[in-house]
């Protein structure tokens, strides 16, 4: 009872400045009487403590779509936030009417809403070509990440396979954050067996805050191999999977313990991008990450760029490259803005071959 009345304390007051003043000011605009005023703005501004408060196990029905709702509400509001701080000035001038920019930041918000959902739904293939010494022929395989699981629906995730099978690929690595709710059931995995290749899977930060056990139990017997501190070979690939974990120093001391082949191809599954200088020290060619999103929804990919030195894409230490995945899900809002989500698809080919090597 404490954490809830916590909670709601914060909730309120970090709604103040996030829904009150662009409910408010907007209704202002808009020339709304305080009863107009009042209907928009008591369902908007006390949504999302509804939501996390009495509506975060609703997974179907009307309840479910309201929580959705909630969600995309969330999701947009600090981007409206943004906007009307710009346009305060230019009404304050004069340089256009009250009414007219009220009108024009709904209907922006409205329209960048539905566009942001449709990016969250429609993840795409993302090929990065690679070359090294230590394969004798062309390696492909793909990651995906985040893909969250609980957050995200079962049919989210047959549409995400869907994608991984049409690839032809060696195999498929998972890297974290998969399942970020407890009790995700097996039948809601199911679309995991369809997966023609081996799949290999490196616990995430969110399945270590929900029924880990239980959740690897689901994985194993459909057929997904974790790695949890410990390495396979695949042909000559070496895959490493270790466990994410708060400590800055995990890769670091996950590698010292492990036995790495340096005639093989090291690939290292790690959920949050970093730990790159200790994967180059330790031998490693290839490390995949995820984590990040990308910020998923503007503006929050500057504030992952302040937290995270390694956002997205591809870097470089050494002779070893780290690639940051955006993800293939979303965490909260299902929505994307300014991040795509996607499926990667890697492919290794023998340095002696002449292709373009990503930077």
């Amino acid at each position: 009872m404490k954490r809830r009345h916590q909670f709601l304390a914060f909730a309120l007051l970090l709604q103040i400045p996030l829904f009150a003043y662009p409910i408010l000011r907007l209704c202002q605009w808009l020339r709304m009487d305080s009863v107009q005023t009042a209907a928009v703005f008591l369902p908007l501004f006390f949504s999302q403590i509804v939501a996390r408060l009495y509506l975060q196990q609703a997974n179907h029905g009307p309840v479910f779509w309201l929580r959705r709702g909630a969600d995309l509400w969330l999701g947009i509001s600090p981007l409206l936030l943004c906007m009307l701080v710009a346009t305060e000035l230019p009404v304050a001038l004069g340089w256009i009417a009250e009414y007219t920019a009220a009108q024009a930041l709904v209907c922006l918000a409205f329209a960048l809403t539905a566009y942001s959902v449709f990016n969250a739904y429609s993840p795409s293939v993302v090929e990065i070509k690679l070359s090294s010494t230590k394969v004798t022929s062309t390696l492909r395989f793909a990651q995906i990440t985040d893909v969250h699981i609980g957050s995200r629906t079962s049919a989210f995730l047959s549409r995400v396979m869907q994608k991984v099978n049409r690839l032809d690929i060696d195999f498929l690595c998972i890297t974290g954050d998969f399942i970020d709710a407890t009790g995700v059931s097996e039948q809601a995995l199911s679309a995991l067996r369809s997966c023609r290749v081996p799949t290999y899977f490196s616990i995430g930060n969110h399945e270590r805050y929900e029924d880990l056990d239980a959740i690897l139990q689901r994985l194993n017997r459909l057929g997904v191999r974790v790695l949890r501190s410990r390495t396979t070979t695949h042909g000559e690939v070496q895959l490493i999977g270790i466990d994410d974990a708060d400590n800055p120093s995990q890769v670091q001391r996950e590698l010292a313990t492990l036995d790495i082949d340096p005639k093989r191809f090291v690939l290292l599954l790690y959920h949050r991008p970093r730990g790159l200088r200790a994967a180059a020290e330790a031998g490693v060619d290839l490390m995949i990450s995820g984590h990040t999103h990308n910020g998923q929804i503007v503006p929050f990919n500057f504030v992952v760029g302040r937290v995270f030195k390694k956002t997205v894409g591809l870097f470089k230490e050494g002779l070893t490259r780290l690639y940051v995945s955006p993800g293939t899900g979303t965490w909260g809002p299902v929505m994307r803005l300014g991040s795509r989500g996607e499926v990667t698809l890697f492919e290794i080919r023998p340095l002696t071959q002449s292709i373009n090597v990503a930077p």
